[in-house]
């Protein structure tokens, strides 16, 4: 057996590369920026400048270059792979993935294509955003999202965009936060009754994923699902070898080659 350990990276154990916007906002256990929501470890980039409202409200404009320079610097860290943590930075997935050359996920709505696949006929996918009015056909086609998509946001609310988006203050009240994300949602099943899956476009909305599947008791997925999937293409699951190579063999292969 060999013991010479492979270098080459400046960081191990950590595949996934998150790029972080920069918020002073609570992040609370789910929230994709706090570290304990994941089940394996992460490496963070705050990307200088790149606020919310910037990335939300005005498109990211200007800001590509700071993001390829952040991805790059997570790939060098030691990252195989990178995400982000704003669902309106699918406007990036293209450059991303052609700069840094290893697997992207900029956005959680890359899933509802796949989450369409899953559905019955006469029931599509519908979307919670934090700002709905913010999200235009530029994003939806950037992360495959079908342009006629029901999509209801968060902005009508008392509580979650006011601090995430317009940053008016750093503590958040999470009960009111959950109200307003739980109220959207149910705007969108009610508005539109073919509604058979939600997929959630906030990286801070996974906290409340399970609330809003027992309320309206239809499947939820969000950057969550998304990452632990990316992830698990990353590191899949040693199984060990098994108990007899040459059975395994042989019921692969009428001719046991």
């Amino acid at each position: 057996m060999s013991t010479i350990a492979k270098g080459g990276k400046a960081v191990y154990g950590a595949p996934l590369g998150i790029l972080m916007l920069e918020a002073r906002f609570p992040r609370i256990p789910g929230d994709m920026g706090n570290a304990t929501t994941w089940p394996f470890p992460v490496l963070y980039k705050v990307v200088k400048g790149a606020s919310p409202e910037k990335v939300v409200l005005n498109g990211a404009a200007g800001l590509l270059p700071d993001f390829l320079d952040a991805a790059a610097d997570l790939v060098a860290q030691g990252a195989e792979a990178i995400t982000t943590n704003c669902g309106f930075l699918a406007l990036f997935q293209k450059e991303l993935a052609a700069h840094v050359k290893v697997p992207v996920a900029t956005s959680s709505l890359m899933q509802v294509p796949w989450v369409q696949a899953t559905l019955p006929p006469g029931k599509r996918v519908g979307v919670v955003s934090v700002s709905a009015q913010s999200l235009t056909p530029a994003h939806l086609a950037a992360a495959g999202v079908p342009l006629d998509t029901p999509i209801v946001g968060t902005e009508a609310g008392r509580e979650f965009f006011r601090v995430l988006i317009l940053g008016e203050k750093e503590d958040m009240d999470i009960g009111l936060a959950a109200r307003d994300i739980l109220d959207a949602a149910r705007a969108l099943v009610r508005g539109h009754p073919e509604v058979g899956a939600i997929v959630l476009e906030c990286t801070n909305m996974p906290p409340y994923a399970h609330a809003i599947r027992e309320s309206l008791g239809i499947p939820v997925y969000d950057i969550y699902s998304l990452i632990v999937w990316l992830h698990a293409g990353l590191r899949p699951r040693d199984f060990g070898p098994p108990a007899d190579r040459v059975t395994c063999l042989s019921l692969a292969s009428p001719n046991g080659l």
